[in-house]
């Protein structure tokens, strides 16, 4: 099982860490990503991290602000949030198991975790 945690309230702005903690299964060999939802709009693909760690992919919209990351020993996977805007506003969500040419899309994932709401105020 996947667990989504860190999300919060901050102003326009400001920086969050979100965390992806596994249970019950080892990332150590499979894609992390991240994924968000806005009230009203579909689920969008925000950043993507490889097995290995060794590659990294964002969403255009988070490019230069959003770092992923993933610490093995833990089995956690990380998103540091900086230059937070408004329109960051979504329920977050990591997923585990894509394939690598299907990292940033939504069918590739076969695990979800439960999401972590991040609220960007102005």
């Amino acid at each position: 099982q996947l667990q989504a945690s860190g999300g919060g309230l901050v102003q326009a702005g400001g920086s969050l860490s979100l965390s992806c903690a596994a249970s019950g299964r080892t990332f150590s060999s499979t894609n992390v990503g991240w994924f968000r939802q806005a009230p009203g709009k579909e689920r969008e693909f925000v950043a993507a991290i490889t097995w290995r760690g060794s590659y990294a992919y964002y969403a255009d919209s988070v490019k230069g602000r959003f770092t992923i990351s993933r610490d093995s020993a833990k089995n956690t996977v990380y998103l540091q949030m900086i230059s937070l805007k408004p329109e960051d506003t979504a329920v977050y969500y990591c997923a585990a198991g894509a394939p690598l040419v299907q990292i940033a899309t939504i069918r590739g994932y076969d695990h979800w975790g439960q999401g972590t709401l991040v609220t960007v105020s102005s």
